[in-house]
């Protein structure tokens, strides 16, 4: 293989190499993957495929198959907003009405401009008690409601503008 395309999927080859570029930990290393992009590249996804003597469509069939694999870039931080039973009845569709507005995103386009959010729906995240809930990348924020949603965003943002929460 080239030393250019070596050197363009290092951190990838790290990983392989991690497991032994066993076919069998196809999984976990697209976890990894995905863990290093945020989402799953197409050339990586090929570059995979060879690197463990698979067919490309057979990655690509593992990585559309299971939900928690991303096809498309993500934001550096994922809301997910519970849309279950008990968080719609609560007014999670008020919440997700709100980040959408805020946030200039659809469901067909998730994710902002700068890549800095992704807002997702999802059936269920198992907090009915804090309904209706958001977690954001992994922390679980309960009875949420589009005020609150709205603020931490704005908490997020300074966050990265390097401002600090309370306007100092």
């Amino acid at each position: 293989m080239p030393t250019i395309m070596l050197r363009k999927f290092e951190k990838v080859c790290a990983i392989i190499e991690k497991h032994h570029a066993d076919p069998a930990r196809l999984i976990p290393i697209l976890q990894e993957v995905q863990e290093e992009y945020r989402y799953l590249p197409e050339e990586v996804m090929a570059f995979v495929a060879t690197s463990l003597g698979l067919s490309p469509a057979k990655v690509f069939a593992v990585a559309s198959f299971y939900a928690h694999f991303a096809l498309l870039p993500k934001g550096k931080y994922v809301i997910r907003l519970c849309d279950g039973t008990a968080c719609h009845v609560k007014g999670s569709n008020g919440i997700l009405e709100a980040l959408y507005k805020k946030l200039k995103v659809d469901a067909k386009n998730p994710t902002t401009q700068d890549m800095l959010f992704t807002v997702e729906t999802v059936s269920c995240l198992g907090a009915c008690g804090l309904a209706p809930v958001v977690v954001v990348n992994e922390a679980v924020y309960g009875q949420m409601t589009p005020e609150k949603a709205l603020k931490l965003v704005d908490e997020m943002q300074m966050k990265e503008d390097g401002t600090d929460v309370s306007g100092k």
